[in-house]
């Protein structure tokens, strides 16, 4: 229940703590009541590890390499093919499952409540009807919202920010898990039927990376089964790879849009693209659009009929009835500007919310009361406006599939209840194909302001659900309603079809809150399996994305940065060129020497306070007082494994051979090292020497201390780096660049700012 005085709460609150010092909040900590989190968006948080893209090029490596002929590598890249198509098949059978699950539940449940409600509008008493909707809703939401809250929270939204960090190069923990997809699946369904704001499609895409680390890595951690298939691909590098395609086969099976899906990973994505892997991600696409397709045509009876490429079907728009002017352009272009203003509206309340909900609600139970809240207002609210609506259309020749009478007269239907008694995305194949004169100009504008409010209040509630389809669905009301407008003032002329302009109004809300231009475009084109649009979507997409530039930034974007997420955009703050590597860097730097006591590296590896992922390794010679020179760098991971398998020797004895280490253990052991705790090293052990020649990458990237931050930026984001050592001109190690280093730098509103970094 928020009044607007607890909204104007909210926004005071959020003021008063961005300004405030971080010390202050420090200081005011131990008086502060425990069920309020103090959150602050100036700071980088340092739980998230990064992930990393630059193999390691040490001996076993290299060894590994050789050995491999070309007969080999020809069966990797098949290997990759294969992985590919599997994806694919996967992420479109997933999609059919949702689908028909939804399609299924969600009948039953319009069917039961259309039943009841003729039922009590004959003989009175319609509240029964009311609360019957509610409490459907808030049941079935409640049991979504309990599976995400207690059992996986990461797949709670649409979790189209988690996997852009995650091609970005940020690990976050369990984005990828096997229990992460089924909560995921089970989530969506359940708060698609519970009546929520939401859409099935975002959540598609989460599942569709889900399913490509799963395959390209042979094995499942959560079930503890290892498949011993593609042990080549268990690295980050071919990991992060597959993802990209995941995500692109989710797209393509939402909106059956596979070049859309392809722009999509390369848009928000993939920082690292080459050539053959844009022709497998298209691939991947592809057969995840032919898989639901086939199937969804045997599922419907038609089999030989390929009729439903995606989950969302906008239906076909004719050229020839709709076709446009070059006078509509100017009015298209307002429409992008409308959709901007709104957007930036929608991001910048759902920012207050978010801010509300980090700090007060993060109990699980107090999410899943949130819930359930929600969807009974939602059901509430459609119920009075379907109530209070008196408007009323003639049954024959409307493909309404629940068409509720109320109190119209025979042969005759409620036409606010075609907009809120339906799944979202009926509604807006309704709002873009019924004819002129199916809706009241009233009804659009009512549903449109109710229905804005209730999916911004959705959007970051503990349950799985994408935003994409309450935007459209928003677009398409307010610009069906701009349609009606414009035929009234010019008296009805022909150009004036109101699909067309719903069709742009949903694209120009979606472009303002998501703000995502080129995938967009295609995705409606293709949608729509219209070319002639191609143009005018991509001006309002335009126009949407700099007008809501302008005030705040996009929903995805802000929803990573109230995370304290270290993202990484393409390009360095413009006016950082005055900051050089020297001021960036962490120092000092934890080295190793490149024949280290075995008790050094277990005290610096259980080091709580420090926690760093990579060592640069010095030639090591006793004897001299300077520090010596850079010879390599080494990550905690290989470190583990070798204090693991017992890699080292006695002192007496150095030249003795020690039991050689074979790629494979390296690979068994990722992605999830055992800490250093769970390995147990005798007190002998800890006086043994351990060579890390062998092990250590013997050529990492480095740059002079003197390089700018803008070059220092471009190398690290363009190889995917996850350690970059700063050298002084001796060659000696001085400092070391991560991404924590280089994220805190940020442009505000001010130039350029540094966030705090906090351990949370």
């Amino acid at each position: 229940q928020l009044t607007p005085s607890s909204f104007l709460r909210i926004g005071q609150l959020s003021n008063v703590d961005l300004n405030e010092d971080i010390h202050e909040l420090e200081t005011e900590l131990p008086r502060q009541r425990p069920n309020e989190i103090p959150h602050n968006e100036k700071l980088l948080s340092l739980k998230y590890e990064s992930l990393d893209y630059d193999n390691s090029e040490n001996q076993l490596f290299l060894e590994e390499e050789r050995r491999i002929n070309h007969a080999a590598f020809r069966t990797v890249e098949i290997k990759r093919w294969v992985i590919c198509a599997m994806i694919g098949i996967l992420t479109g059978l997933v999609a059919c499952f949702i689908d028909i699950v939804v399609e299924n539940l969600a009948g039953l449940k319009y069917r039961v409540v259309k039943d009841n409600i003729d039922k009590f509008t004959a003989k009175g008493g319609l509240s029964f009807s009311l609360l019957l909707w509610a409490t459907l809703n808030a049941s079935v939401v409640m049991v979504g919202s309990v599976i995400v809250a207690f059992i996986e929270p990461v797949a709670a939204g649409s979790g189209i920010p988690q996997i852009k960090c995650y091609l970005n190069g940020v690990k976050i923990p369990h984005v990828v898990r096997l229990k992460t997809l089924v909560i995921k699946v089970c989530g969506v369904i359940l708060s698609v039927v519970g009546g929520l704001a939401v859409g099935k499609e975002g959540p598609m895409i989460h599942s569709g990376s889900v399913i490509a680390a799963g395959i390209s890595q042979g094995r499942s951690t959560s079930l503890k089964r290892d498949f011993k298939i593609f042990e080549y691909f268990r690295r980050d590098t071919e990991k992060r790879d597959f993802v990209s395609a995941g995500a692109a086969a989710g797209v393509s099976a939402a909106f059956g849009a596979p070049v859309g899906g392809v722009l999509f990973s390369l848009e928000e994505g993939a920082s690292f693209w080459n050539q053959f892997l844009t022709w497998r991600i298209f691939f991947a696409s592809m057969i995840s659009t032919f898989t639901l397709n086939s199937v969804l045509s045997v599922y419907h009876g038609n089999a030989w009929d390929l009729s439903s490429p995606g989950l969302i079907n906008f239906g076909r728009f004719d050229s020839e009835k709709m076709g446009y002017t070059i006078q509509e352009i100017p009015i298209f272009i307002f429409m992008g500007v409308v959709g901007g203003i709104l957007g930036a509206l929608f991001n910048a309340l759902n920012y207050w919310l978010t801010m509300f909900r980090i700090r007060y609600i993060h109990r699980p139970c107090l999410q899943v009361v949130e819930a359930m809240l929600v969807a009974a207002v939602t059901a509430t609210v459609g119920f009075v406006m379907i109530y209070c609506s008196r408007d009323c259309q003639p049954i024959q020749g409307s493909s309404v599939a629940y068409p509720l009478q109320l109190f119209c007269a025979d042969g005759e239907y409620n036409s606010m209840a075609t907009a809120f008694f339906n799944t979202p995305e009926k509604s807006v194949v309704n709002l873009f194909h019924d004819p002129p004169g199916s809706y009241n100009p009233m009804t659009l504008g009512m549903f449109t302001l109710m229905y804005f409010f209730l999916a911004c209040w959705t959007y970051g509630l503990t349950v799985s659900a994408g935003v994409f389809i309450p935007s459209l669905l928003i677009g398409a009301a307010w610009g069906r309603l701009f349609g009606i407008s414009l035929s009234y003032l010019t008296k009805g002329s022909i150009w004036a079809d109101p699909g067309k302009y719903a069709l742009m109004g949903a694209a120009a809300q979606l472009g303002g809150i998501v703000r995502m231009t080129l995938s967009l475009t295609v995705i409606m084109m293709e949608a729509t399996g219209n070319v002639t649009y191609g143009f005018p979507i991509m001006l309002v997409l335009m126009t949407a994305k700099i007008v809501g530039d302008y005030f705040v930034e996009g929903l995805y974007d802000m929803h990573i940065q109230l995370q304290s997420v270290p993202f990484l955009h393409w390009e360095a703050p413009v006016t950082s060129h005055s900051l050089t590597a020297r001021e960036v860097m962490s120092t000092p730097v934890t080295c190793l020497r490149r024949i280290e006591r075995v008790g050094t590296v277990v005290d610096i590896l259980s080091d709580t306070s420090s926690n760093h992922n990579g060592f640069p390794v010095v030639e090591s010679n006793p004897d001299t007082t300077q520090v010596a020179g850079l010879r390599g760098l080494i990550l905690r991971s290989q470190l583990i494994v070798l204090l693991k398998h017992k890699v080292f020797v006695e002192r007496a004895n150095l030249n003795l051979v020690q039991r050689r280490l074979k790629l494979k253990d390296f690979r068994d052991a990722y992605p999830r090292f055992p800490p250093i705790q769970s390995i147990h090293v005798s007190q002998d052990e800890r006086d043994c020497m351990i060579d890390l020649s062998e092990f250590m990458n013997p050529s990492p990237y480095t740059v002079p201390q003197e390089a700018s931050l803008p070059r220092v930026f471009k190398l690290f984001r363009a190889l995917g780096l996850r350690h970059l050592v700063v050298v002084d001109n001796r060659n000696e190690v001085v400092g070391m660049v991560t991404r924590k280093d280089l994220a805190r730098y940020r442009l505000g509103k001010e130039g350029l700012e540094e966030l705090s970094l906090a351990q949370t």
